[in-house]
Protein backbone atom coordinates (compact mmCIF):
# COMPACT_ATOMS: atom_id res chain seq x y z
CA UNK A 1 0.00 0.00 0.00
CA UNK A 2 1.12 3.82 -0.14
CA UNK A 3 3.09 4.79 2.78
CA UNK A 4 4.12 8.45 1.95
CA UNK A 5 4.81 10.92 -0.61
CA UNK A 6 8.26 10.36 -2.23
CA UNK A 7 8.44 13.47 -4.52
CA UNK A 8 7.00 16.53 -6.18
CA UNK A 9 7.92 17.48 -9.83
CA UNK A 10 8.46 20.93 -11.36
CA UNK A 11 9.30 21.48 -15.06
CA UNK A 12 11.02 24.16 -15.45
CA UNK A 13 12.03 26.64 -18.31
CA UNK A 14 15.37 26.38 -16.87
CA UNK A 15 16.04 23.04 -14.91
CA UNK A 16 19.64 23.68 -13.95
CA UNK A 17 19.30 27.39 -12.77
CA UNK A 18 16.13 26.53 -10.82
CA UNK A 19 18.05 23.66 -8.91
CA UNK A 20 20.84 26.14 -7.97
CA UNK A 21 18.39 28.37 -6.60
CA UNK A 22 16.86 25.63 -4.44
CA UNK A 23 20.56 24.48 -3.48
CA UNK A 24 22.32 27.46 -3.23
CA UNK A 25 19.50 29.79 -1.30
CA UNK A 26 16.99 26.97 0.36
CA UNK A 27 19.46 24.25 1.97
CA UNK A 28 18.78 21.56 -0.60
CA UNK A 29 20.93 18.75 -2.14
CA UNK A 30 21.51 17.44 -5.39
CA UNK A 31 20.34 14.04 -4.69
CA UNK A 32 19.94 12.35 -8.49
CA UNK A 33 20.92 14.01 -12.24
CA UNK A 34 21.29 13.12 -15.65
CA UNK A 35 22.25 13.82 -19.30
CA UNK A 36 18.55 14.85 -19.95
CA UNK A 37 18.24 18.12 -17.21
CA UNK A 38 16.39 16.00 -14.63
CA UNK A 39 17.69 17.00 -11.09
CA UNK A 40 16.46 15.50 -7.74
CA UNK A 41 17.04 17.69 -4.80
CA UNK A 42 16.65 16.92 -1.16
CA UNK A 43 16.47 18.67 2.16
CA UNK A 44 17.66 17.98 5.51
CA UNK A 45 14.70 15.54 6.27
CA UNK A 46 14.97 13.61 3.27
CA UNK A 47 12.30 15.18 1.42
CA UNK A 48 12.46 15.70 -2.39
CA UNK A 49 11.67 17.88 -5.57
CA UNK A 50 12.39 16.47 -9.09
CA UNK A 51 13.08 19.48 -11.42
CA UNK A 52 12.92 18.75 -15.07
CA UNK A 53 13.26 20.25 -17.65
CA UNK A 54 10.53 21.95 -20.51
CA UNK A 55 12.07 25.11 -22.47
CA UNK A 56 9.35 24.99 -24.94
CA UNK A 57 6.52 26.82 -22.71
CA UNK A 58 6.54 29.55 -20.77
CA UNK A 59 5.89 29.06 -16.66
CA UNK A 60 2.77 30.67 -15.93
CA UNK A 61 2.18 32.59 -12.56
CA UNK A 62 -1.22 31.10 -11.25
CA UNK A 63 -2.95 32.76 -8.31
CA UNK A 64 -2.21 30.56 -5.18
CA UNK A 65 -5.71 30.19 -4.61
CA UNK A 66 -6.29 28.55 -8.28
CA UNK A 67 -7.71 25.03 -8.21
CA UNK A 68 -4.71 22.42 -8.40
CA UNK A 69 -1.95 21.48 -6.96
CA UNK A 70 -0.89 24.93 -5.86
CA UNK A 71 2.27 25.36 -3.60
CA UNK A 72 5.04 23.06 -1.66
CA UNK A 73 4.94 23.84 1.76
CA UNK A 74 8.75 24.18 3.21
CA UNK A 75 9.66 23.59 7.37
CA UNK A 76 11.09 26.26 8.94
CA UNK A 77 12.32 25.75 12.64
CA UNK A 78 12.95 29.70 13.27
CA UNK A 79 10.22 31.42 11.24
CA UNK A 80 10.99 35.09 11.84
CA UNK A 81 15.08 34.65 10.86
CA UNK A 82 13.85 32.72 8.02
CA UNK A 83 11.68 35.19 7.01
CA UNK A 84 14.07 38.15 7.03
CA UNK A 85 16.29 35.49 5.16
CA UNK A 86 13.77 35.22 2.14
CA UNK A 87 12.25 38.62 2.19
CA UNK A 88 16.44 39.12 1.54
CA UNK A 89 16.43 36.95 -1.40
CA UNK A 90 14.33 39.72 -3.24
CA UNK A 91 11.73 36.69 -4.27
CA UNK A 92 8.21 37.93 -5.03
CA UNK A 93 5.86 37.54 -1.69
CA UNK A 94 2.21 36.05 -2.59
CA UNK A 95 1.14 36.45 1.01
CA UNK A 96 2.88 38.28 3.66
CA UNK A 97 3.99 36.44 6.80
CA UNK A 98 1.57 35.95 9.45
CA UNK A 99 1.81 34.23 13.06
CA UNK A 100 -1.60 32.98 14.42
CA UNK A 101 -2.59 32.75 18.15
CA UNK A 102 -1.64 28.60 18.06
CA UNK A 103 1.51 29.74 16.86
CA UNK A 104 1.68 28.47 13.43
CA UNK A 105 3.37 30.66 11.23
CA UNK A 106 3.14 31.22 7.53
CA UNK A 107 4.28 33.06 4.21
CA UNK A 108 3.55 32.59 0.66
CA UNK A 109 6.39 33.54 -2.24
CA UNK A 110 7.63 32.60 -5.25
CA UNK A 111 10.57 30.92 -6.61
CA UNK A 112 12.84 32.38 -8.98
CA UNK A 113 10.25 30.72 -12.07
CA UNK A 114 7.56 32.02 -10.14
CA UNK A 115 6.35 28.54 -8.38
CA UNK A 116 4.61 28.78 -4.81
CA UNK A 117 6.44 28.61 -1.81
CA UNK A 118 4.34 28.03 1.43
CA UNK A 119 6.97 28.48 4.17
CA UNK A 120 5.41 27.28 7.65
CA UNK A 121 6.64 26.94 11.59
CA UNK A 122 4.34 25.21 13.83
CA UNK A 123 5.01 24.61 17.57
CA UNK A 124 3.46 20.81 17.07
CA UNK A 125 3.94 19.00 14.47
CA UNK A 126 0.55 17.58 12.63
CA UNK A 127 2.09 13.85 12.74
Amino acid sequence: MITGIEHLAIFANDSKKLTDWYVENLNARIVFQNDAGVYFVAFSNDSMIEICPNPNEENIKTPLNTPGLRHIALIANNFEETVEYIKGLGVEIVEEPITYPNGVGTMFFRDIEGNILHLISRKTPLV
